[in-house]
């Protein structure tokens, strides 16, 4: 399997800015100064950079998915992190209350660290994501050829037996399994960003292999669409910068919304088209055990 790592980029949305109206990332947790504690009733909480929603932004879609609730709920004060290990650095130095996942990924960090716990919100239970590819509009026939093997692997029963097998009845406490992705000698290669610290969804272990449901997806692709991938590793906030310096050909995962709470475009950028979805999963938050 052909991998790289890409330890940071040093792209500004500027650079991106020809081609994307925004940036994921938002401010880095370590350049802002020590968090002020939140007014009563407030919780901060982590996110993963997303692609072109900043945090002011995922603060006003938050109070409105909250107040169509009817209900009286805290109000979450959310700030961007590039990764789940920095995340958990977050909440265990106290610069957050919360961290905001998905279930899958909830089930595994509290299998595999006793002090989380989830955080029961009524109104939380109600968001899920749609996964999809994200890549440049340009690439149509790209796109073309990622949407048949997702459609191809839905009706033939595939995609359903991976998430079975790698996330359902995935053992949660272990290390994702690794996946070894096929390479055809001559075949066309495409570079796919991925953040690789997501499990079981999208993981690379310590010594550098793809692992968990993303990489056994990816691995179908590879043989449905005759292309080889090249997994770049890369932070949740330059994935944006990347796909529009060129520097890689698709990201690898981006959500959509589900259902009519929150529009279905609010992250994707200027000229990024996405693929149909290929998984589902529910928002969830943590917290520390009292």
């Amino acid at each position: 399997m052909k991998f790289k790592k890409v330890a940071k980029i040093f792209l500004s949305c500027m650079v991106a800015g020809a081609l994307f109206t925004g940036c994921g990332g938002g401010d880095k947790p370590a350049d802002k100064p020590a968090a002020e504690a939140p007014a009563s009733g407030d919780v901060k909480l982590g996110m993963i950079a997303h692609l072109n929603v900043t945090e002011k932004k995922m603060d006003d879609i938050l109070r409105m998915v909250q107040e169509d609730s009817g209900v009286k709920v805290t109000h979450y004060i959310p700030t961007y992190y590039d990764s789940l290990k920095l995340m958990q650095m977050g909440i265990e130095s106290g610069s957050v209350d919360q961290i905001s996942l998905y279930k899958s990924v909830a089930d595994y960090v509290v299998a595999n660290n006793d002090k989380y716990e989830v955080a029961n919100d009524s109104t939380l239970k109600t968001l899920s994501d749609n996964f999809c590819f994200a890549l440049r509009k340009e690439d149509a026939e790209l796109k073309a050829d990622l949407n048949k093997a997702i459609e191809e692997m839905k009706a033939d029963g595939s995609l359903e037996k991976l998430a079975n097998d790698y996330i359902v009845n995935v053992d949660k406490g272990k290390e994702p399994p690794a996946v070894e992705l096929p390479m055809t000698d001559g075949a066309q290669s495409i570079k796919v960003g991925v953040t690789g610290d997501l499990p079981p969804l999208d993981y690379v272990s310590a010594d550098g292999k793809a692992a968990g449901f993303n990489t056994a997806l990816l691995a179908e692709v590879t043989k449905r669409s005759g292309k080889n991938i090249e997994i770049v590793d890369i932070d949740s906030g330059a994935r944006a910068a990347a796909l529009a310096s060129k520097q890689i050909d698709v990201i690898f995962w981006v959500v959509v919304p589900n259902g009519d709470k929150i529009p279905a475009d609010i992250d994707t950028p200027e000229g990024v088209e996405l693929s149909e979805p290929y998984f589902k999963d529910n928002v969830e938050h943590l917290k520390f055990k009292k």
